[in-house]
């Protein structure tokens, strides 16, 4: 499978800003793509790309705040960096608890941004990893029979083999071809390691813990 090219999002609604930093990371080799407002950029925007976002803060009709927080309702990855001229402690304190990995306050040093850009394009690409094996194990998961789903749920809340058999009213040997059908379709090495990657899914944080 070939992995996409990484991506600079620059969402500012200052044209010359956008223009000079897209001129600054080409200058570096960097493909970005620029967005002149919060609806354009979420329009275009492809979680399936491995992408960091450069976000201004104060924007018409909705701000970086409003971007932040639709992209964590969507449950995206991507690495975040605000700038903003006018920032301060408690806006960048909020950028920060709400998932962003740094706050830059405009004019800003060329180099320094190019830094921060390249940190955030590694982050991307590791988040980008960890989230196409997610997708995978996600799309296996649903691949299960309702059974299988049913004992799966036993095997992460910790039960053995006699606990899942009694609650669904199976033998245990039924549970045990169950569970080993289960590991061979997630592609599990072990319970220990299906459960933890299991768990990584089943993300309560978002929500979606139940198959």
């Amino acid at each position: 499978m070939t992995v996409p090219a990484q991506v600079v999002y620059i969402v500012d609604d200052d044209s010359g800003m956008r223009t000079s930093l897209a001129w600054l990371l080409d200058s570096v080799g960097i493909q970005s793509q620029g967005f002149g407002s919060a609806a354009e950029f979420l329009a275009a925007f492809d979680a399936k790309i491995p992408a960091c976002l450069i976000l201004d803060v104060r924007m018409p009709e909705r701000s970086g705040f409003d971007v932040q927080f639709e992209l964590n309702r969507r449950g995206a990855t991507l690495p975040i960096i605000f700038v903003s001229g006018h920032g301060d402690i408690p806006m960048s304190v909020r950028a920060m608890q709400n998932g962003a990995i740094d706050f830059v306050e405009k004019p800003y040093n060329s180099q320094q941004m190019l830094d921060r850009v390249q940190r955030a394009l590694k982050i991307a690409g590791q988040r980008h990893v960890v989230g196409m094996k997610r997708s995978e194990l996600r799309q296996r998961i649903e691949s299960l029979t309702a059974r299988e789903k049913e004992v799966l749920h036993g095997v992460i809340d910790g039960k053995g083999s006699k606990r899942i058999a009694a609650d669904l009213s199976i033998s245990v040997k039924t549970v045990d071809v169950h569970r080993a059908s289960i590991k061979d379709k997630l592609g599990a090495e072990s319970i220990a390691m299906l459960v933890r990657d299991v768990v990584a899914v089943w993300n309560p944080d978002e929500g979606d813990q139940k198959v």
